[in-house]
């Protein structure tokens, strides 16, 4: 397929963010249940935290303005400082020749944090965090950005991350070859033609 681009995603596609999700979220965590200003099951709202943008899941369960703006004073100066470890195939990746970016959505500290203590900053020609405390850009947006930037061809480009309704949607819409890695098997539902479950199975689409 000649691809000679790669785009990532970090959480859940890089390493598992059930990894370091109770010590990371204990406080947050804490200040939902304890309010209960929001709609739905709290170990839900728990698991939509460790898998979709912190905004998008307060929206998503009606969090009180008051339960939101708790959350963003906890997020705000939000690190992961102990020791994090990648997916174990992810050495595969490193192995590739593509030229290969991280685009991730979330806090840019704690996003930041996350990066350097997987040890991977290096891995990528550039690293994009969308922080939607800063930004009203999508996924999309950025891939456009990249794309208009370096002069990529769209053909050239693969799209790899573990969201269907974030980047691997974005890249549809745009055109452009998409890979769900599926190691946390959060599709085992749906017939895809496109998911793996180990970077190993990269290959076919390169």
């Amino acid at each position: 397929m000649n691809k000679s681009v790669l785009i990532f995603d970090l959480d859940n596609t890089i390493y598992p963010v059930s990894s370091i999700a109770e010590k990371l979220f204990e406080k947050l965590f804490d200040v939902i249940e304890k309010s209960g200003e929001y709609k739905g099951d709290f170990e839900a709202v728990k698991l939509e935290i460790q898998r979709t943008p912190f905004q998008k899941v307060a929206s998503a369960f009606s969090f009180s303005e008051q339960l939101l703006n708790d959350c963003m004073d906890v997020h705000i100066n939000l690190t992961y400082d102990d020791p994090m470890h990648y997916f174990p195939d992810y050495k595969l990746v490193r192995e590739l020749p593509q030229t290969k970016f991280l685009v991730t959505s979330g806090f840019s500290k704690l996003q930041h944090s996350k990066i350097d203590n997987l040890g991977i900053r290096n891995d990528f020609k550039e690293i994009v965090i969308l922080d939607l405390q800063q930004s009203n850009d999508t996924k999309k947006d950025i891939f456009i950005c990249l794309l208009e930037k370096y002069q990529f061809p769209k053909k050239e480009v693969l799209i790899v991350g573990d969201d269907i309704n974030s980047e691997i949607h974005a890249g549809k819409e745009l055109g452009i070859d998409t890979v769900i890695y599926d190691r946390l098997e959060k599709y085992t539902d749906l017939n895809l033609t496109n998911k793996i479950d180990n970077f190993a199975g990269l290959a076919k689409f390169l």
